[in-house]
């Protein structure tokens, strides 16, 4: 069984449940998405999942990544999928012209991404958690920083990750430790440890820029005292030219069911030179951008792989044989393919159903995301901003439960 793109199913609802081309024609980004230019880019993102992803997506589970001192190897292919993906120009598609973007809209960014999401989600999270530090560092750092970091990060030469969770903490980020020390020429040092952070270290890209949590030396306790720092694993001078290899360190890989191929890591930071991003003290409010942006990235994997374990099923239906149906499909044999048993087609139209109706929601939920970023009335940008903070976490949270029980059957 190998992975098909569901284009006929993306298409009709961005088409004629949504009205995408109308909501395109309503904002710059949009116009420059036109229904054929559209269709086109849909058909290659297919391609590249259904050819080059999806085959490499039990290479990746069962090879998984390799942890050698430190340095991590990803998967056989992967390497060369992402050299193919970054020369497709698939990184830069929906940021700006200014930073070497291709200007089209972040929803058709999210959309592709269900398509690379249901191929090989191992593979997308190196691609996914890069759009989220550059929303962050585009939110809340400075020009000096975000002429630094951003461009090489749209046009995927460099990676990104989130970095918040301690072994002693949890999700409790009012506990954590990791210290961040001014020097006198306005860097900091980064010193603590990190756990569970997706892509940490890899072989896919020239550099990995950490977006990190930590406590300057006067800060206050609990979530009041956390600032956030933009931590390069080799250090970047102001012309964006890398330079020595900073201090931090992949210490293991933690194990994740399903996704060996991405380098799940313990991050260790010894002093790492660190930029600081926003104001001291308020870097917990500046990681929400990266929060938000992640929820309907997860939202969107959970609905790609109700659809994935769906085809699956549909696949398994058609081939198993296993008694007689009550109107059968082959008299002339001992037993029927479930696919026509009653209750099998009950279920399988269920998982239909959530993966058409969990599409819908996301969609409308990225329509949301450019109004929100885009040139509309402040009235409706804040009106966006309020449906997308009370769609996206019930979608993510609904879509991976259902997305869980679909695929654990």
């Amino acid at each position: 069984m190998t992975y098909k793109a569901p284009l006929k199913d993306i298409q009709f609802a961005m088409n004629e449940v949504l009205g995408y081309p109308g909501h395109y024609e309503t904002f710059p980004e949009g116009q420059n998405a036109s229904p054929d230019l559209i269709d086109s880019i849909l058909g290659e993102a297919a391609k590249f999942s259904e050819q080059i992803l999806a085959p490499l997506n039990a290479v990746g589970d069962h090879e998984g990544c390799q942890y050698n001192n430190g340095q991590i190897t990803t998967p056989s292919g992967f390497k060369a999928a992402y050299k193919h993906y970054v020369e497709g120009g698939w990184p830069s598609l929906a940021f700006p012209e200014a930073y070497g973007g291709q200007a089209l809209p972040a929803s058709l960014g999210q959309v592709i991404s269900e398509l690379s999401c249901g191929a090989n989600h191992a593979f997308s999270m190196y691609t996914g958690l890069t759009m989220g530090a550059i929303a962050t560092i585009s939110a809340h750092a400075d020009d000096e920083l975000k002429k630094r970091f951003i461009p090489s990060l749209v046009t995927g030469n460099w990676s990104g990750t989130m970095c918040l969770t301690e072994a002693h903490a949890g999700s409790d980020l009012g506990l954590l430790r990791t210290k961040a020390e001014p020097n006198a020429d306005g860097t900091y040092r980064i010193s603590g440890s990190k756990i569970y952070i997706s892509s940490g270290n890899h072989d896919l890209t020239d550099n990995i820029v950490h977006i990190v949590l930590a406590r300057l030396p006067d800060a206050p306790k609990g979530v009041k005292g956390i600032s956030l720092f933009v931590v390069p694993k080799f250090k970047v001078d102001a012309d964006s030219q890398l330079g020595d290899a900073n201090n931090v360190n992949c210490g293991a890989i933690e194990d994740k069911m399903g996704i060996h191929g991405n380098a799940t890591c313990v991050m260790n930071f010894d002093g790492a030179e660190g930029y600081l991003i926003g104001t001291p003290n308020k870097g917990l409010a500046c990681m929400f951008t990266f929060i938000n942006e992640s929820r309907l990235g997860v939202a969107i994997s959970a609905q790609a792989h109700i659809d994935a374990s769906f085809q699956k099923a549909l696949s398994y239906a058609k081939d198993r044989l296993q008694m007689r149906a009550p109107k059968r499909k082959y008299p002339e044999q001992a037993a029927d393919p479930i696919i026509v048993h009653p209750d099998v087609r009950r279920m399988l139209l269920t998982q239909k159903a959530f993966a058409e109706g969990g599409r819908v929601l996301n969609y409308r939920c990225a329509q949301l995301v450019d109004v929100s970023h885009g040139s509309g009335s402040d009235e409706e940008k804040k009106l966006a901003d309020t449906l997308l903070a009370v769609l996206t976490p019930i979608a993510k949270g609904f879509l991976s439960e259902v997305s869980l029980e679909a695929t654990s059957h």
